[in-house]
């Protein structure tokens, strides 16, 4: 009996000697980080101002890879199945952990299961924005004009099951007014039909949208903020119009495949804090309108389990289906 224990042991010895020294060679060539929207976007735009300064906290560079499509499960889904080896990490929006999870009964990745959280980057607000050319320039006309003529209007957002997608459905759920969903491989493809006219309304995030706002390109309507925003000190929040529910932000986090060696996911998230410390990036993220976060893999976890819960419930209100 004491030698099995004996042997027990060194096999635990072994293992924990071996993981140590793979996490102190850790990383040996460049690391991937796979952004599951295309170019352009809110998600894209941050995962590139953190990519390059964490590739220098690291040692090796982190190279952006954009694999859009399927509001995001098509590159959420590579990202649970890459090799746990450190070497693939993936940038986790509520979108590909929470929002295309609960309308997709057959998605192919477990947002909760098939990753282990590193840390959330950031939150950003989202926003209603419309073309110039719509009638409604506030929240009280906007809201007036959509109710006296549903049906008229569609919407654009970076794909089916997309936070853009289920936000929107939860202000619908909560108003009873009715816009047509028109759904894109990512927030820049949508934002450039809604910029060019061909789609009047865009629910998106802050930051992919704030550029064409402060150029006039889009009008901005209302936003989901913990208060007004510096950039648009006029733009009511759902909370200011009676729809608290509503004002709920984006994340952008990154998240690394299960089984994952700890050491690898607590360097990255001590790297990461780092770099977000720095006052450059501080700055660059501040000024898309997002908030630093910067928290544990643990405090990181209960989010993304939380607000799946919250989609959870939309899509059951509101019976969406892929469909």
């Amino acid at each position: 009996m004491q030698r099995r224990h004996l042997i027990a042991l060194a096999a635990t010895v072994a293992t924990f000697t071996a993981g140590s020294a793979f996490a102190q060679a850790w990383p040996a060539k460049p690391i991937r980080l796979i952004v599951p929207f295309a170019a352009g976007g809110t998600t894209d735009i941050i995962a590139r101002v953190v990519a390059e300064p964490l590739g220098r906290e690291l040692g090796q560079p982190v190279v952006v890879d954009n694999k859009g499509g399927a509001g995001g499960a098509i590159g959420a889904t590579e990202a649970a199945r890459a090799a746990a080896d450190g070497y693939t990490l993936s940038v986790a929006t509520v979108s590909t952990t929470a929002a295309n999870p609960a309308i997709n009964p057959k998605i192919q990745y477990d947002p909760v299961g098939d990753f282990m959280p590193v840390i959330n980057i950031a939150a950003t607000p989202n926003i209603i924005a419309v073309h110039p050319s719509f009638a409604a320039k506030n929240y009280k006309d906007f809201a007036a004009l959509v109710k006296q003529q549903p049906g008229k209007f569609s919407y654009a957002s970076s794909g089916t099951g997309g936070i853009g997608h289920l936000q929107m459905e939860l202000y619908k759920s909560l108003t009873g007014m009715f816009v047509t969903h028109i759904a894109y491989r990512g927030a820049g493809p949508a934002l450039n039909d809604v910029v060019a006219g061909q789609v009047p309304i865009i629910f998106d995030n802050v930051p992919s949208s704030l550029p064409f706002i402060k150029t006039g390109k889009l009008v901005p309507i209302v936003v989901a903020a913990p208060q007004r925003l510096k950039d648009l000190p006029d733009t009511p929040t759902f909370k200011e119009v009676g729809l608290e529910p509503v004002n709920r932000m984006a994340y952008y986090g990154i998240l690394a495949p299960k089984g994952t060696p700890k050491d690898v996911v607590d360097r990255v998230n001590a790297a990461a804090k780092k770099v977000l410390q720095d006052p450059a990036v501080k700055k660059r993220i501040e000024e898309t309108g997002s908030f630093i976060i910067a928290n544990s893999p643990d405090e990181f976890a209960k989010q993304i389990k939380d607000e799946l819960a919250v989609y959870k419930q939309v899509v059951a209100k509101q019976k969406l289906t892929l469909q």
